[in-house]
């Protein structure tokens, strides 16, 4: 995988499910079988809007995070690059 770029398209990767819950989402990978958890509806709301943003960053904003919060949607965004739950999208 290239370095995480907030600054660049993302989309959720086509083999992941998303499970909305009360707490936030699951997110399930068919290839890696790896599970992971959205804990907070605002994240849930970024990673649903992904494919509708020029770049990470502008779907964060979109979801009305403020900017000292962004860092830790941000931080938690690259999380879910690393492990394959969300991929680069052609820009």
């Amino acid at each position: 995988m290239s370095e995480f770029d907030a600054d660049r398209p993302w989309q959720v990767h086509p083999r992941v499910a998303i499970r909305p819950e009360r707490f936030g989402a699951l997110l399930y990978h068919f290839e890696t079988r790896k599970l992971s958890f959205l804990k907070e509806r605002a994240l849930l709301s970024i990673v649903d809007s992904l494919d509708s943003h020029a770049s990470m960053r502008e779907a964060v904003v979109a979801a009305g995070i403020a900017p000292p919060e962004q860092g830790k949607y941000l931080a938690a965004l690259s999380g879910l690059a690393a492990s394959n739950m969300i991929r680069e999208r052609a820009a």
